[in-house]
């Protein structure tokens, strides 16, 4: 599918609503382990998301957009989240990332998309020059991706009780 502005955005906005009525009300016993010590767990997922809000999307379309001197995107810290949420419950994070999303897709709609503008470049400090439409397109990848993670993390608690069935659920190969 060639990318769009408003399929774009229809992913975007079912996120916070899939994530939270996938994790929201289950214990710490599904959300808060990680499968192994290089994995996230659930927690750690929202909170993941909650930084890409605040640091990483809309910013980074916005430098893409001022077309100023400076095109290059600040590093984005991908285990941020392990400090930014001690001390919070799951349940706030579910519903921060719920509010920053719907502020940023205000503001990525204020932004009145064209053609010739997700044309417009950037630089990401490993990966070189990208345009306004393959950051969008990543975001909403990026939402999938980590949707996809947290059923597999999920599944996972289950691995073993599932016995000899194991061989017929891909997600636990």
């Amino acid at each position: 599918m060639k990318f769009q502005i408003e399929k774009a955005v229809e992913i975007l906005s079912q996120t916070p609503s899939t994530v939270k009525s996938l994790l929201g009300n289950l214990s710490d016993d599904w959300t808060a382990n990680a499968l192994d010590s290089e994995s996230w767990s659930p927690f750690d997922v929202v909170g993941h998301l909650i930084h890409g809000e605040e640091t990483d999307w809309i910013p980074r379309a916005e430098i893409i957009l001022a077309q100023g001197e400076n095109l290059t995107f600040e590093p984005f810290d991908r285990f941020a989240q392990c400090e930014k949420s001690k001390g919070k419950t799951l349940d706030e994070l579910l519903d921060t990332f719920a509010a920053t999303r719907t502020k940023n897709l205000v503001i990525l709609r204020e932004m009145k998309l064209t053609e010739e503008k997700l044309r417009l470049k950037g630089i990401h400090p490993e990966l070189g020059e990208v345009t306004l439409e393959q950051l969008l397109a990543t975001w909403v990848v990026h939402d999938l991706n980590h949707i996809k993670q947290l059923v597999t993390v999920l599944a996972d608690r289950y691995a073993e009780s599932v016995g000899v069935w194991k061989q017929y659920l891909s997600i636990l190969q």
